[in-house]
């Protein structure tokens, strides 16, 4: 049986993608496939919270309304900082 009182800590390694990343690649490759400025479509988005700045190519519009608005904009910046050669 499993002692309940303590936490367990998982230590990883390697930075694992994570499903708002998956979406986010998806989404941006459908919007650039349909010829779109996956840019200014996603910010559209997440500023409006219209689904309709999104198409339903290759399932885009669906898979990103399974995320929260504030865990896109929150994976955008943190990759944006991680990225960027602050001086």
């Amino acid at each position: 049986m499993q002692d309940l009182g303590n936490t367990q800590y998982l230590n990883v390694e390697m930075k694992q993608e994570t499903g708002v990343q998956v979406v986010l690649s998806t989404v941006y490759e459908a919007l650039t496939e349909k010829g779109y400025n996956p840019v200014n479509q996603i910010v559209g988005y997440i500023m409006s919270g219209d689904p309709t700045y999104i198409t339903s190519h290759k399932n885009a519009r669906s898979l990103i309304m399974k995320v929260e608005r504030d865990e896109l904009v929150e994976e955008l910046l943190t990759t944006y900082i991680a990225n960027k050669n602050w001086k």
